[in-house]
């Protein structure tokens, strides 16, 4: 019998895409539009950054992210909203002053970068983990940071996808599972081929995948040029999948893709080859039990702030 594979699409991100491809969504409007193509092309989940309508730089914006959620709510699209809350734990150094408080410096405090999610109480959010080195920056999650955020999504009822950039990401999921701080079984997305993080190899996937928690439910993407080939092991290794211009901008080598949905219809092509199914909203829902967060999320879509 075939298998229901989860399909995730990353809207836009929050990287210096802007300038590489036309086809990045950057308004509020923009961005929800592109997420409700994505579900109708077979995404399941869509995720969701935000960036300055002015400047396309990323942003933590509560009233930006509540435009795109009410946008999509009430176009009617039945999909999984998962908003991230990566932004604001960046750090740039120019040489001259580097940490939290200098020049260069985007980290913002824990309430802050979970703000949009208390207040939209989404199905699911993004939770890092990890700190990482990125080419001359560093994506910086202090373990008491992660506690507070850990807290406040679980408090809101908002179940946490969380990120895995390096195996030591994955111990110390472990430790917050013992400690109570994250439900078990939880829903890991392993990330693979960002820049100084685990690379998108199938031996690295295969690591990862042991490595996690006994009953853990996961997902994998590669970014750039390993998006395709890491969707296909994810779903050889009985994992879930991702896709989305955030990862990659290309449908084939040397072809930008035209949009998310054009990603999101190579990928269900990919799934349905290898002889699976592609998981509708529904059966995404079941398979991650977020039945209690679509009754939740339902009873708000009755009174958006926002129309399509």
């Amino acid at each position: 019998m075939s298998r229901s594979v989860i399909l995730s699409c990353a809207i836009t991100g929050g990287g210096d895409t802007i300038q590489k491809s036309p086809a990045v969504p950057i308004t509020p409007q923009q961005i929800a539009t592109s997420a409700v193509e994505a579900a109708k092309a077979g995404a399941a989940v869509v995720h969701i950054h935000v960036r300055d309508p002015q400047s396309g730089l990323p942003s933590l914006d509560p009233e930006l992210y509540r435009e795109v959620y009410d946008r999509i709510r009430s176009s009617g699209a039945d999909v999984i909203i998962s908003l991230t809350t990566g932004e604001g734990g960046l750090v740039r150094s120019d040489g001259t002053a580097f940490g939290v408080g200098g020049l260069g410096t985007e980290i913002k405090p824990p309430a802050q970068r979970v703000a949009h999610v208390i207040a939209l109480r989404p199905e699911m959010c993004s939770l890092d983990l990890g700190t990482l080195n990125l080419d001359n920056k560093q994506m910086i999650n202090k373990p008491p940071h992660v506690l507070e955020m850990a807290k406040a999504i679980v408090d809101a009822e908002v179940c946490p996808e969380v990120e895995i950039f390096d195996v030591g990401n994955i111990e110390f999921a472990k430790h917050l599972i013992e400690g109570g701080k994250l439900v078990s079984p939880a829903f890991f997305q392993l990330c693979l081929g960002i820049p100084w993080g685990a690379p998108a190899t199938p031996e690295t996937m295969v690591l990862m995948r042991n490595l996690l928690p006994k009953g853990s439910l996961w997902a994998a993407f590669g970014i750039g040029p390993h998006e395709f080939p890491m969707l296909a092991q994810a779903v050889l290794l009985g994992g879930h999948v991702r896709v989305g211009l955030e990862d990659n901008l290309y449908l084939e080598r040397g072809v930008l893709a035209r949009s998310n949905a054009a990603l999101v219809e190579r990928g269900v092509k990919i799934i349905e080859l290898l002889g699976e199914r592609v998981a509708t909203p529904k059966e995404a829902r079941e398979i991650l039990d977020l039945n209690k967060g679509v009754a939740r999320d339902r009873a708000r879509a009755a009174t958006p702030n926002a129309s399509a």
